[in-house]
């Protein structure tokens, strides 16, 4: 991994610091020409995967002292990139409350990328973490177990239509991007799992619906790869591309385009970790990605003009202390450096 020790990282967060006293709408709107601003094919979207991890908070590497609530945070964070994903609501599911302060708390044209329920990607879920109505709906044996592993129909298109009903706010603002759905690694290429993906659209209608597989018969092969993006073309679903480590067991990384929008997520390259069992998602993604690497893999995301692209998000996951914050930060000045940004 590469190294970073802890005064660089120190000097970088007080480098996107620097500005915190600048007048909040100056400061915003200058964020925004920045970073919202577009050439003549792509607008890019770039962020990180939550703003509240506790690695993050708990490393002082990013929010100054005299932010401390979860407001203030959000506003903070707001003011130095254009979008972020919610990954909370994978636990549980969004109160539509939430989803209002979210709206109210960031600038206009801020936009929040929601990771959708583990229910509805086929995961187990944490029977305590369930709303009453879920809970209620479960037989009395399935209620003193700890994880839901096989819910009824009925349980699924609930959490479905409390999920959708929570994201109003957000998408009343236009401040809702993709919903992201990240499958497990045993939700593999066969037909009954097509025809899961096939009903996404009708269950969130309106939703730009993200995909993102962790098992790779979904794209291995080219064959196999050419019929997966065919059949989320047709189904207007967008492919999430990756950079993770590789292995056979682990999805190649590479950027794909199945619609006008681009989904990507760097989930950092720590391949001894990813395989670790019983530790945080913060140590399973604690990589930072060197300059070199983020010219290169911003070459890859330069080759999506003239593909029918208009927006690419790109979401830094490597969520270790201040990792992410700074490859986001990075990346953002790679791609301006470039003239993608004017």
């Amino acid at each position: 991994m590469p190294a970073a020790n802890r005064s660089d990282r120190s000097i970088c967060s007080r480098e996107i610091q620097a500005g915190a006293d600048i007048e909040p709408t100056a400061q915003q709107s200058q964020l925004f020409v920045k970073l919202s601003r577009m050439s003549a094919a792509v607008e890019f979207r770039i962020g990180t995967a939550s703003w509240t991890d506790a690695s993050l908070v708990n490393s002082d590497l990013f929010y100054p002292p005299s932010v401390r609530s979860a407001e203030e945070r959000l506003r903070f964070y707001a003011e130095h990139f254009n979008t972020v994903e919610v990954d909370s609501t994978y636990y549980a599911l969004p109160a539509e409350r939430n989803a209002k302060l979210w709206a109210e708390r960031t600038p206009e044209g801020f936009l929040f990328n929601i990771k959708t329920f583990a229910l509805m990607t086929q995961h187990a879920a944490e029977i305590s973490w369930l709303p009453k109505e879920l809970r209620e709906m479960l037989p009395a044996e399935q209620r003193t177990e700890r994880h839901l592993t096989r819910p009824s129909r009925e349980v699924v298109d609930l959490a479905f239509r409390m999920f959708w009903s929570a994201m109003v706010p957000l998408r009343e603002a236009g401040k809702l991007g993709m919903v992201a759905f990240q499958f497990p690694p045993y939700f593999i290429a066969k037909p009954l799992n097509f025809d899961y993906l096939a009903s996404l659209p009708q269950r969130l209608p309106g939703a730009s619906i993200a995909i993102e597989f962790r098992h790779p018969s979904w794209v291995r092969g080219e064959a196999q790869r050419a019929e997966t993006m065919k059949f989320l073309r047709s189904h207007s679903l967008y492919y999430t591309s990756i950079d993770a480590p590789e292995d056979n067991s682990i999805v190649p990384s590479f950027v794909e385009a199945t619609g006008d929008q681009v989904y990507m997520r760097f989930h950092g390259r720590n391949r001894d970790n990813w395989f670790r069992r019983n530790i945080t998602p913060a140590e399973r993604f604690k990589y930072l990605y060197s300059e070199r690497e983020l010219q290169s893999l911003a070459r890859g995301l330069q080759n999506l003009e003239g593909r029918g692209v208009k927006r690419a998000y790109v979401i830094f996951n490597n969520c270790y202390q201040n990792f992410g914050i700074m490859n986001a930060t990075t990346m953002a000045a790679i791609l301006r450096g470039r003239g993608q940004w004017p």
